[in-house]
């Protein structure tokens, strides 16, 4: 009997040393990795031709609503957004659920490096254009690989993992 007392709690021992090692070696990996999630604003109000800055129609509202809740259990660190009613209105449900302010960005003056650097280790929330969206995953990813998103298409959403020099993507659609 007492030998058995003995075994389990060796073995007790000795299965907590291992789980621990597990952990410790899972957090230290985990600073390393950086995600982005990548979104085209939602539907917007075309009803005047000439209005380059137009708010979200009451489906945009609602899909930028929908985006906060497919959202509601991810870590963000951050939320960039353009700067266009839009796209501000479509991070908005986002940023305010997990209590962030949206910092904005020109999509065509980003220096990645920098961007990489200021973001690593973090879990971020980008949200653009039928055009820069796509573009923006290329130059994280430092290849051409994805198009511009058809211009009724608002449910894209590209998933880029870093970590190290590895760089993966996932393109699903949220409808």
């Amino acid at each position: 009997m007492k030998k058995n007392i003995i075994f389990v709690l060796s073995l007790f021992l000795v299965v907590n040393c291992f789980a621990q090692e597990k952990k410790e070696i899972t957090t230290a990996s985990d600073t390393d990795t950086s995600v982005y999630y990548l979104i085209r604003h939602a539907e917007k109000d075309r009803s005047d031709k000439s209005n380059k800055n137009p708010e979200l129609t009451k489906q945009g509202h609602n899909r930028a609503t929908y985006w906060a809740d497919v959202f509601k259990k991810v870590p963000f660190d951050a939320v960039y957004s353009t700067n266009y009613n839009r796209t501000l209105q479509t991070a908005k449900p986002t940023a305010d659920s997990h209590e962030l302010e949206i910092k904005t960005y020109n999509p065509f003056g980003v220096k990645m490096n920098k961007f990489l650097k200021e973001t690593k280790g973090q879990t971020v929330l980008i949200v653009g254009h039928s055009n820069t969206t796509p573009a923006f995953v290329n130059r994280l990813i430092n290849k051409e690989t994805y198009e511009n998103i058809d211009d009724n298409n608002n449910g894209n959403l590209y998933i880029v993992t870093i970590s190290g020099e590895s760089k993966t993507v996932q393109l699903l659609t949220v409808n």
